[in-house]
């Protein structure tokens, strides 16, 4: 018999620790290194990223016979990268936790072009999240800046989170690593 809303439940610790596996110890230097959001103007999207959300372009590179730029931003000083542009390279893909912002040359000027976020059906991929020193001033700010909101830090049932949309519409969850809202976790079995 199919499940219900009142009947779906977590799956059980136990069941998720069985699925477990020890690392390989040849995966020990493995780190995440992007998360690739396709934009649909670079302008935009580098504004935002370093206007509201304080990045920084670390690196560009264009594949000029493939007809797209990547854009790197991160919170990573930028105060490291080599002069080289080989060795930029290596650099900006040594960084960790980076966007990699993909413009495919021409999108800009295309009205009906948009790219799925995730957040509309089929659902799928969700949001990245951002830590900040104060959700509620975070909050302020972007509403000064006209940020689009699409969740309040009081709203719905989990308080003090927020959530915002970039240029693209792809989701960012903002919330204080200290503060989270726990309430509404409750113990696994």
């Amino acid at each position: 018999m199919p499940a219900t809303q009142d009947t779906l439940q977590a799956v059980k610790q136990s069941e998720i620790e069985a699925n477990l596996r020890t690392p390989d110890a040849c995966t020990k230097t493995f780190y995440l290194q992007q998360v690739n959001y396709r934009v649909k103007d670079p302008r935009k999207s580098l504004e935002f990223y370093t206007g509201v959300l304080g990045m920084k372009l670390l690196h560009r590179i264009d594949f000029p016979s493939m007809k797209f730029t990547a854009y790197f931003v991160g919170y990573d000083d930028g105060s490291k990268k080599p002069d080289d542009p080989k060795e930029q390279v290596a650099w900006v893909l040594s960084r960790k936790a980076t966007l990699e912002l993909t413009h495919n040359w021409g999108t800009e000027n295309e009205p009906d072009q948009h790219y799925h976020n995730g957040n509309t059906e089929p659902r799928g991929f969700g949001h990245i999240g951002i830590g900040v020193p104060d959700v509620y001033e975070a909050f302020e700010r972007f509403k000064k800046l006209n940020v689009p909101i699409k969740k309040e830090p009081d709203g719905g049932s989990i308080k003090g989170i927020m959530f915002i949309a970039d240029p693209d519409d792809y989701r960012i969850e903002i919330f204080q690593p200290k503060t989270f809202d726990t309430t509404l976790c409750l113990p696994q079995q």
